[in-house]
């Protein structure tokens, strides 16, 4: 009989997931749209579609493994399948770290040379960035396929069985040392570029504050709005490697409820970081509104 927390857990999963295919999906269908409407290639409308794309593919991949966990559907442990979700969830954070990029090259305002070469170039820069994160990450699922397998079958076999023996052995303090570093540099690129927007928006909040007349200044709300979408992109993002390296640390025995747990923060981040991006962009936002409307008159 299943308990309590993991009937809960279960719940949350399903609502997580049709929130991210529904928000998700609105992304990829209005920035494709737009994408083919004005017949050339829109930076910021490409980042959104392809990010969009794989966080779809990063929550059904999380929701099949739900399900595996609590054997609902029927779990087989091959590279193959390994090797891909790997693929698809760091291609995603290269995706996000490339969005933070993109906000602070268009928002943060600092007087260095490099920085303002980046702000003029940003957008001809992103599509080669994209395509290169992408290859870049195949390349390092493909080559370091080995290690990364033995990892999850400690992962996996210490959840699933008690009396299973680790196999972290197996890989040399070199080796993990490189993917842990491999793994911490779009966190890294990420917080750096994420923390420039938070402090210029800051700046800019406080200025506009200092200069504002009467009871209230209605401009104020923009940066306030935009610095509290930046703030909560920044814990959603730092919450998925936290959750990561606690889960990982099943060489410790953590308690399943704290595992269900922390698979239920990490599938938060795709869904809820992409409401938080409907709800923080105009175009976004009114073609969200039609849908759901439609969706009422439909009914």
């Amino acid at each position: 009989m299943l308990e309590i927390y993991i009937i809960a857990h279960l719940i949350f999963s399903v609502i997580q997931f049709l929130v991210g295919i529904l928000a998700n999906g609105i992304i990829v269908v209005v920035s494709g749209t737009n994408l083919i409407k004005q017949r050339k290639m829109v930076p910021f409308d490409l980042l959104l579609c392809c990010l969009a794309v794989f966080r779809i593919c990063l929550q059904m991949a999380i929701t099949y493994m739900n399900l595996a966990t609590f054997f609902l559907v029927e779990f087989t442990l091959v590279p193959g399948n390994f090797i891909i979700f790997m693929y698809v969830h760091e291609s995603e954070l290269w995706l996000a770290t490339w969005l933070s990029v993109f906000y602070c090259a268009k928002i943060a305002t600092i007087a260095h040379p490099l920085f303002f070469w980046l702000k003029l170039r940003i957008s001809k820069l992103m599509p080669w960035l994209i395509l290169g994160s992408l290859l870049y990450t195949a390349l390092n699922s493909i080559f370091q396929s080995k290690d990364r397998w033995i990892i999850s079958q400690n992962f996996w076999l210490s959840f699933f069985s008690a009396n299973a023996t680790t196999q972290i052995k197996d890989i040399s303090v070199l080796q993990f040392a490189l993917f842990a570093i491999e793994a911490s540099l779009p966190l890294l690129i990420f917080v750096i570029s994420a923390l420039l927007v938070i402090f210029s928006l800051g700046r800019h909040t406080q200025q506009m504050m200092n200069t504002a007349t009467g009871p209230r200044y209605p401009r104020v709300s923009v940066p306030i709005s935009a610095l509290l979408s930046t703030l909560s992109f920044l814990v959603l993002y730092l919450s998925q490697y936290m959750m990561v390296a606690l889960v990982f640390s099943q060489i410790l025995k953590i308690p399943n409820f704290i595992f269900l747990f922390c698979m239920l923060t990490f599938n938060s981040y795709p869904s809820v970081h992409s409401v938080i991006l409907i709800l923080g962009n105009l175009k976004l936002k009114q073609n969200a509104k039609k849908f759901l409307l439609h969706s009422k008159c439909c009914q």
